[in-house]
């Protein structure tokens, strides 16, 4: 959790930061610190008894009368819906001056049995759902001349294995937003920032699970797990220091391996896929 120091300090004082996808998992734990830093949020997200939940939950660590905590049930991939909500409430509270964009599922699969549909499903919650929030604040961003944007990728926006090939090209996809916005929003005093979360324990890596591949499931057993109070401590440490390249846990050595010897890190990845087709051949034949 966060520490006693960094509450005294109260760094998000009379600030405010927007979640899109924060009502559970990372981002109701990111919510939570944000507010014992002394900040306010709104959280958006589509499941309304969910967000009432992660509200009141929230608002408990609020130290200060002034903050608030809101939140907007509507789907984030949908423009035309979630903008003049967005506008409204800036109208009444003011721009945000982070932006925490969350949205994403991995919805596992053989690429054999993948759909185009399918494609567009992972492209348009995993990506677009990211994109769409940013649109309706830049505007925003821009005009005032502020603002810190913050894309959750994943260790998958770097490295791809079986199991994954339409959730992929959704987090390849954001770390390419990402970089893109961070050089052309320099000059208006816009700030970004990409996590690259490892398996961390939510909800919606529970749901991921009951619907991997069987090899990618024994491959995924070596990674580990991290809790969201983890990742979020982290990521908000690293969003103080305005860092671009936020790697919680076994992503941060993970993706410099990864950089400096990609060679190395798929013949790993295509060990372990041959170890796993073993197994599951094996549990075929002993079944």
């Amino acid at each position: 959790m966060v520490k006693e120091k960094l509450i005294k300090k109260q760094p998000f004082k009379g600030r405010n930061a927007f979640l899109i996808g924060g009502s559970s998992g990372m981002g109701r734990a990111i919510a939570k610190q944000f507010v014992q830093l002394g900040g306010n949020v709104l959280i958006i997200a589509r499941r309304q008894n969910i967000l009432k939940e992660a509200t009141e939950e929230i608002k408990k660590h609020i130290s200060s009368q002034s903050q608030f905590v809101e939140n907007i049930s509507c789907d984030a991939t949908d423009m035309e819906k979630l903008k003049p909500l967005l506008e409204d409430f800036i109208k009444n509270h003011g721009i945000p001056d982070y932006l925490f964009n969350l949205v994403g599922r991995a919805i596992p699969g053989y690429i054999e049995k993948y759909t185009l549909d399918d494609f567009k499903e992972n492209m348009n919650l995993n990506y677009y759902g990211q994109l769409v929030p940013t649109l309706i604040i830049l505007p925003y961003l821009m005009k005032e001349r502020k603002g810190h944007l913050i894309f959750f990728s994943s260790m998958m926006g770097y490295m791809g294995m079986m199991g994954f090939g339409a959730y992929v090209p959704t987090k390849f996809a954001i770390v390419g937003l990402a970089e893109a916005l961070r050089n052309e929003l320099k000059p208006h005093k816009i700030k970004c920032s990409i996590v690259y979360p490892p398996d961390t324990n939510t909800p919606g890596l529970t749901t991921e699970n009951e619907g991997k591949p069987p090899e990618c499931a024994i491959m995924s057993e070596t990674a580990g797990l991290i809790e969201p109070e983890e990742v979020a401590e982290y990521v908000i440490k690293k969003v103080l220091k305005n860092k671009f390249h936020i790697s919680p846990g076994m992503a941060r050595p993970i993706r410099y391996f990864n950089r400096i010897f990609p060679k190395i890190v798929r013949w790993y990845l295509d060990r372990d896929y041959k170890k796993a087709r073993k197994e599951v051949e094996k549990n075929k034949l002993e079944q």
